[in-house]
């Protein structure tokens, strides 16, 4: 995505407009640096990021499931947000995706998941195109209504002068019991006619950002 010019570029592209034929517009500096990261808000490309987690059944049968329909912003402060469109966890087969819809996060009056955190702008003033760092990361997520704090690692690369990719350095694991969804999970169970399901699971995701 292309950044919107600077004022005096602005300005001094008119001023040559006006004077004529003649006049010509300044040449960009091929040697100038890359605006830093922290100039400017970020939005989620929801086209390039993912959101994944693996459920376990009956104490030994893992199914990968994911979320197909993010958003979400990163702003010039540091204040991130993400939000998880509950409808739309795949699960690869049809029935189990209607019960987590209606039986286990009741989107009707659930629609969406959401995580929030404050990064410190200052660790990564200095990342260069082509960089990755390693950095903590704390956030909430807030799913029906019940709040839990996380703590993971996430790896950051500047991928282009406008493109950021956040990469889960390891699992998340999130468990039933940090939302109250104990209830939730049981009736699955018993639908599901299965000895158990496991209530912790762990997630993963990619995200990209794009400035603007």
């Amino acid at each position: 995505m292309l950044r919107p010019l600077p004022l005096a570029a602005c300005l001094a592209f008119a001023l040559a407009a006006c004077a004529g034929p003649e006049a010509e517009a300044p040449l960009a500096d091929p040697t100038a640096s890359p605006a830093p990261v922290t100039e400017g808000a970020w939005r989620l490309d929801p086209a390039a990021s993912r959101l994944a987690y693996v459920s376990i059944k009956a104490g030994e049968v893992a199914e990968n499931n994911r979320f197909d329909t993010l958003s979400g912003s990163v702003a010039a402060d540091g204040t991130a947000s993400l939000s998880i469109d509950l409808a739309s966890v795949s699960t690869g087969v049809e029935i189990r995706d209607e019960r987590m819809r209606e039986v286990f996060f009741q989107v009707a009056d659930n629609p969406a998941a959401t995580v929030t955190a404050k990064l410190d702008p200052a660790r990564f003033v200095g990342l260069a195109v082509g960089q990755s760092v390693l950095r903590p990361l704390t956030a909430e997520v807030t799913i029906k209504g019940a709040s839990a704090e996380v703590e993971t690692e996430v790896l950051v690369t500047r991928v282009a002068e406008d493109r950021v990719l956040v990469v889960t350095a390891a699992p998340v694991i999130v468990s039933t019991d940090m939302f109250g969804l104990t209830d939730e999970l049981g009736e699955l169970r018993a639908l599901a006619e299965l000895p158990s399901i496991t209530p912790a699971v762990p997630v993963t995701f990619t995200l990209a950002f794009t400035r603007g």
